[in-house]
């Protein structure tokens, strides 16, 4: 069973790093303006997953929770552009996807109402992030590419 369950997630990251490849004319050149970046991918129908929201939160001194950034996703279930590089300082934040909203209308309850992904950001020096994340009614997965800014 274990065996099974880590080609399943083998495959699936494969998936994620070769699925919905980035158009290059609308955004390669301007990664510096794109610190972090979301693509969503639907694990039951293999598709990306288009229409997902999503809300960025940073984490305050006080450890509250401040929002930042909402968008939804696009057909090919990516979002760009959430947070200007400026504002994309050192911290902690939080990706929050509204999973609820994107099974229902598929006639699916899923178990999970949002998924979130909390993680530090820029405290080796400023990064750029990729998220990639993969849904199914029951379960999801995340995957980070991190790098440095294009000099």
């Amino acid at each position: 069973m274990a065996t099974s369950s880590f080609f399943v997630v083998l495959a699936a990251t494969a998936f994620l790093c070769n699925a919905a490849p980035l158009d290059h004319t609308s955004h390669g050149e301007t990664d510096s303006k794109c610190p972090l970046m979301v693509k969503v991918l639907d694990a039951v129908m293999g598709i990306p997953a288009g229409k997902v929201a999503i809300k960025i939160h940073r984490q305050a001194q006080d450890k509250s929770w401040q929002s930042i950034a909402s968008s939804v996703t696009d057909d090919v279930g990516e979002v760009h552009d959430l947070i200007p590089e400026a504002d994309f300082t050192a911290g902690t934040y939080k990706v929050e996807l509204d999973t609820k909203s994107y099974w229902k209308p598929m006639g699916v309850n899923p178990f999970h109402e949002v998924a979130e992904v909390v993680f530090q950001a820029n405290n080796a020096g400023h990064r750029h992030y990729t998220l990639a994340v993969l849904l199914s009614p029951f379960s999801y997965t995340t995957t980070a590419v991190v790098s440095k800014v294009h000099e």
